[in-house]
């Protein structure tokens, strides 16, 4: 393949013909495809798994109809306030035991918010709005039938969707199907994951370091953003920066694995490697993007196995992750891609950017008087991990801005859940 030329290098700070962030992530996309195979897993060990099948309502939700308040279940029906609204207090009805007679005219069951609602019930009078004097109950107002009743299968009724095929369940899933007496759950199986990090210059943590050499942080960073996600994780290290070296690895990695992730050597100089492996081993179908930092974004594919190969520098590294990795991770689960939450803030200070790239500057976000308020962390160096460190949100600047005063307003992307 031909060398760039330097119309196009990563050196140059704008190049009009770049894709931007959305174009780039719709091609990365539709590139994908979901793992198959699925499992059938305990119901306590499937947080963020993908459901392999449409879930259905075994049993009616609520199973039973139930008091939603403690207080005095009676017949609102036919009662006449013309008559009093004083009713005889014939017994209790607790959660998990139910007060089995029917219920009379003109008499009340004392409940408890989930007891089963008596034969007879049609309404529960919270206890705040009630009088007891010895065994008779006096209703503060006419009671309406209904109130404070929770139905049999008001939510689902039996044989009711729940879940689509595809759904990621989260705590609140969990709990539904619990509720629903599902212990176990069909998902699609754990992708697999192989990272590795390329560089001479990288050391393994608690080995020496000789001059120019340093330690390797990008494969802890992703195996820190991959911790918490349903995957399987394949660490294959430090590969230097030898062609052979690196095409073997892409190929075994390729060969085993359901998305390689590599870090460096994906520029333009004379010991970046991956581009041009990839290309012997398979094709590149994205190479930069028009983003800062991150631009030096490779995409592409052996056989059917998607690979990214990420910048080098530390925070490109995140920025790709939570931009194009994590949307492409999930749909290669499954599931369907997350957008990362983007709401708007005030700048206090003013923010400089150079023309034709969007940026990603690392920002503290806050509340101030009822406002959310961001400001960077200080020097946006893509090297500097620190400013993720300090961090807690990226500041988004359009791709033709240059200047921004205080007191204007710009996009935020706060960091929770965006980077696990």
């Amino acid at each position: 393949m031909s060398q760039p030329t330097p119309s196009n290098s990563c050196k140059d700070d704008h190049d009009p013909a770049e894709p931007d962030l959305r174009t780039a992530l719709s091609r990365i996309l539709a590139a994908v495809q979901p793992v198959t195979g699925e499992e059938r897993i305990d119901l306590r060990n499937a947080r963020a798994r993908i459901l392999a099948q449409t879930v259905y309502a075994p049993t009616p939700l609520p199973a039973f109809t139930h008091a939603a308040m403690d207080g005095f279940a009676c017949q609102a029906t036919g009662l006449n306030p013309a008559e009093g609204l004083q009713l005889r207090w014939v017994g209790h009805a607790y959660a998990g035991h139910p007060w089995r007679e029917p219920l009379a005219p003109g008499t009340c069951v004392r409940v408890s918010t989930g007891a089963v609602l008596p034969d007879g019930a049609d309404c529960v009078v919270m206890q705040e709005q009630v009088q007891v004097e010895g065994g008779l109950v006096t209703l503060g107002r006419p009671p309406r039938p209904g109130e404070n009743v929770r139905h049999q299968g008001s939510e689902f009724p039996r044989g009711a969707h729940v879940f689509e095929r595809g759904e990621r369940l989260g705590p609140a899933h969990l709990g539904l199907l619990a509720t629903l007496g599902m212990p176990t759950v069909t998902v699609l199986r754990r992708p697999r994951v192989a990272i590795f990090s390329t560089g001479d210059e990288l050391r393994s943590l608690g080995a020496p370091l000789a001059l120019g050499e340093l330690h390797d942080s990008n494969r802890y960073s992703l195996l820190g953003l991959l911790g918490g996600l349903p995957v399987e994780i394949f660490d294959l290290g430090i590969v230097g920066d030898q062609p052979e070296a690196i095409e073997q690895t892409l190929a075994s990695a390729a060969a085993s694995a359901d998305l390689v992730l590599s870090t460096g050597g994906v520029s333009v100089g004379d010991v970046d490697h991956v581009r041009q492996r990839v290309e012997r081993l398979g094709r590149v179908a994205l190479w930069k993007v028009a983003i800062k930092p991150g631009r030096p974004l490779l995409f592409g594919s052996i056989g059917s196995t998607p690979v990214f190969g990420l910048p080098g520098n530390p925070v490109s590294v995140m920025v790709t992750w939570t931009q194009f990795v994590r949307p492409a991770l999930d749909r290669i689960a499954g599931g369907n891609p997350r957008s990362p939450l983007r709401f708007l803030a005030t700048l206090p200070v003013s923010v400089d950017k150079r023309r034709g790239r969007e940026e990603f500057q690392r920002g503290i976000l806050q509340r101030v008087s009822g406002t959310w308020q961001v400001r960077p962390t200080g020097d946006q160096g893509s090297g500097m991990l620190s400013s993720m460190a300090r961090a807690n949100c990226f500041i988004v600047l359009p791709r033709e801005v240059t200047h921004l005063p205080p007191g204007s307003t710009v996009e935020v992307e706060p960091f929770e859940n965006l980077l696990g």
